[in-house]
């Protein structure tokens, strides 16, 4: 429960060598507020994105058919494979259009990166491609995406992105993994790296509006499924949800296999494999997030684990990190992810 979570971190960073660059966030001028960040770093506009994607869809299950939609931009064929491929995961109902996965995908093509902005299943419209739900524990998704174009295009190294729910998929795959090629780095930001903190931390009366925002996704998104696969889904069974923990419990524990929510959140969390984390990685949070909490034992393993940089800036909110540059290098997160996956992936060859 919250009570036992480590609210105040003794240390801002820990890891092997964590630059000057990713300690020293400075929030912009009348942002400090960990809310403000996370409000205004939704809306806080952007350049038109305008990169042209190749769509393609990807099984990840081929017992049932699930497939996942991925919008890719790809380099030149002659220096395809040899480039970094950079595998972008969002959030909690987002999408491979989400404003933060899109500037992320331009600064990384622009640094000469292939770039593959995977949707979770049913994610960006994409209902119908699978009878399943989606949730935080389908790692081997990520990991479907990365054999698939490894192998249709020889790619030689592959960087993965992941933000909230996404970071922590993408962390659980890389502890799944180990030392497994061609996965040569990872970075997040602001990952839900223990689940059971996150959801009972987004019940708080002040994150109740968060809670209530993902909540009337969650649900709409439930009916949906349900009009898509009525043999599947009874939505007259579930009764009242008024949490993310009655919504995991009710629902994703049901339909997806899961004993409860609290079966769920420790089989899911990438908590859990942490230690086992082999490729370069950057788990980027804010000690200001609203709703993202680590158990201090989480936090004992993610310090001990020397291929782990963890840096705890005091200020950024949830995946905001809004600072005082101008144009679209306000967005400091974006900036910090691409430029780590670029050096830490420079002097490393399969």
């Amino acid at each position: 429960m919250i009570s036992d979570i480590q609210a105040e971190p003794t240390s801002g960073s820990y890891g092997s060598g964590v630059p000057s660059w990713l300690k020293n966030f400075a929030p912009r001028r009348g942002l400090s507020n960990g809310h403000l960040q996370t409000i205004v770093g939704n809306y806080y506009p952007r350049q038109v994105f305008s990169l042209e994607p190749e769509s393609e869809l990807v099984v990840v299950d081929p017992a049932d058919g699930s497939r996942v939609l991925c919008h890719c931009h790809w380099q030149p064929e002659p220096v395809r494979a040899s480039r970094l491929t950079v595998i972008l995961v969002h959030g909690l109902e987002g999408s491979s259009n989400s404003q933060y996965i899109r500037g992320i995908a331009a600064r990384a093509f622009a640094a000469g990166m292939n770039v593959v902005r995977m949707n979770m299943r049913n994610c960006g419209g994409t209902d119908s491609l699978t009878p399943t739900l989606y949730h935080s524990g389908l790692s081997g998704d990520v990991g479907a995406v990365i054999e698939y174009f490894t192998g249709k295009y020889g790619l030689e190294r592959v960087a993965l992105i992941g933000y909230s729910m996404g970071g922590n998929m993408v962390l659980k795959l890389a502890g799944e993994w180990g030392n497994r090629a061609p996965l040569v780095a990872v970075a997040t930001v602001c990952p839900a790296i223990d689940l059971a903190a996150g959801a009972d931390a987004l019940h708080e009366p002040v994150n109740r509006g968060y809670e209530w925002h993902f909540l009337r996704g969650l649900l709409r998104r439930f009916r949906r499924k349900a009009e898509l696969f009525p043999e599947i889904y009874e939505p007259t069974d579930i009764g009242s949800v008024r949490s993310i923990r009655e919504f995991d419990h009710k629902i994703v524990a049901r339909y997806c296999d899961f004993a409860s929510a609290d079966d769920y959140y420790f089989r899911a969390a990438s908590a859990r494999v942490i230690d086992r984390i082999q490729a370069p990685t950057l788990i980027l949070c804010a000690q200001d997030d609203p709703f993202i909490r680590l158990f201090p034992e989480t936090r004992t393993r993610l310090a001990a684990n020397p291929h782990i940089v963890f840096s705890e800036p005091r200020h950024g909110g949830h995946c905001a990190f809004l600072g005082p540059e101008t144009g679209d290098d306000v967005h400091w997160a974006e900036a910090a992810v691409v430029r780590y996956v670029a050096e830490t992936a420079a002097g490393i060859s399969r």
